[in-house]
């Protein structure tokens, strides 16, 4: 799957040439995909009967970056962009590449988890390489500002559903690079730092020398 997203993004990035004029059939196909993959979620959890406030609710930080970049796509917005391109691109692939996933292949929660990872990193290529966005040193904080706002209404959520939604209230079960960063409540302070640091890595590409 990490093979399928470089693949992906690199087509999307050669060929945005010849695509320009079709552009807005991509930005629709990939909200229409994201779309999908969160309605085809729900009902799995209905016709399996697993639905459960508890942890199945659109409050991870990529289920919130998936609902941001389908606004963020239909709309064209840059403010949202600068916000998704660091939750979403720096969310999603660090699911990728440490999946908390009970589903191995071929289920079909596989196939979502990731194919719906892939349309969210792909959602903020789209509008750097097709709609010219570039986000900015000011961009990173107002990615911080939000990506804090979040947390602090899903906080309460947890507490009102007894769920861990963005692992805030305590460490996800499959081995992740929060086992790095210290006990509960600790690790989410570490978690912080760890956001800085990744959005000032994403970035890194766009940094221009002054003359």
């Amino acid at each position: 799957m990490l093979g399928l997203l470089i693949v992906l993004g690199v087509l999307l990035f050669l060929l945005r040439d010849r695509l320009t004029k079709r552009k807005s059939v991509i930005r629709y196909t990939l909200a229409i995909v994201l779309l999908a993959s969160e309605l085809s979620l729900y009902l799995w959890y209905v016709f399996t009967g697993v639905w459960d406030p508890v942890d199945s609710l659109p409050l991870q930080l990529c289920s919130i970056s998936l609902f941001l970049s389908i606004i963020m796509l239909l709309t064209r917005s840059y403010l949202l962009f600068e916000v998704t391109y660091f939750l979403g691109i720096g969310g999603a692939l660090q699911a990728m590449l440490t999946p908390e996933l009970a589903y191995d292949f071929p289920h079909y929660r596989y196939f979502h988890f990731f194919l719906a990872h892939i349309a969210i990193i792909l959602a903020s290529f789209y509008m750097i390489w097709y709609e010219n966005c570039r986000p900015t040193l000011k961009s990173i904080w107002k990615a911080f500002a939000g990506l804090n706002s979040i947390a602090l209404v899903v906080f309460f959520i947890n507490k009102a559903t007894g769920g861990n939604y963005m692992f805030l209230a305590h460490k996800p079960m499959n081995p992740s690079l929060i086992d790095l960063l210290g006990p509960y409540p600790w690790y989410i302070l570490s978690l912080e730092i760890v956001a800085l640091i990744m959005f000032f890595i994403l970035f890194l590409p766009f940094l221009r020398k002054k003359k």
